[in-house]
């Protein structure tokens, strides 16, 4: 049963996640948090985080991990697998239909009406984070975490990456 619900869950949020990996983590984390109580909201934060630091798509590298977590490896293969499938039916279905019609007003308009709806469920989920955060480890260590990532990312144009790096090696010495 826990294989099915694996494949379930990331199959149906990267099936309406539209706009890729950013787009599905807050429909990932309402099904792993809330609905089947697979991680914490802190254990999620910090699958999150793991995921940006690594190189290449956040969607699979999270789907591998929850799914290795509950699963096993036979559980990553089928997160991995239900990850990518939607994409995939999509393509395959949709091509010519896209290629044809890529220029048209309606196609473009909806791209338009679908960016907010991304930048508005991934602001709450920083949000939601945020508060998260907050709480855990308290106001000071946030306001040195903010600071020093602002002066890293805009003032010294450190990678985006190393900057996650760094909040993680701060997080395991100072907060671990």
């Amino acid at each position: 049963m826990i294989y099915l619900q694996i494949f379930w869950v990331f199959f149906i949020t990267n099936m309406l996640g539209y706009g890729g990996g950013p787009a599905t983590i807050p429909l990932v984390q309402h099904e792993v948090v809330e609905v089947f109580g697979w991680l914490t909201e802190a254990e999620f934060a910090e699958v999150l985080a793991m995921g940006n630091a690594l190189p290449g798509p956040i969607a699979t590298k999270m789907a591998g991990y929850i799914g290795f977590m509950q699963g096993g490896v036979l559980g990553a293969v089928i997160a991995l697998a239900a990850t990518i499938m939607p994409s995939i039916i999509l393509m395959l279905a949709l091509m010519g239909v896209l290629m044809r019609y890529r220029e048209s007003p309606q196609v473009k308009r909806l791209t338009i009406y679908v960016r907010p709806t991304v930048a508005v469920l991934l602001g709450a989920i920083a949000l939601q984070l945020f508060f998260s955060g907050w709480q855990s480890i308290g106001w000071l260590h946030m306001v040195i975490l903010i600071a020093a990532s602002y002066a890293c990312l805009e003032k010294f144009k450190v990678h985006p990456a190393l900057v996650v790096l760094a909040t993680l090696v701060y997080g395991a010495m100072l907060l671990g």
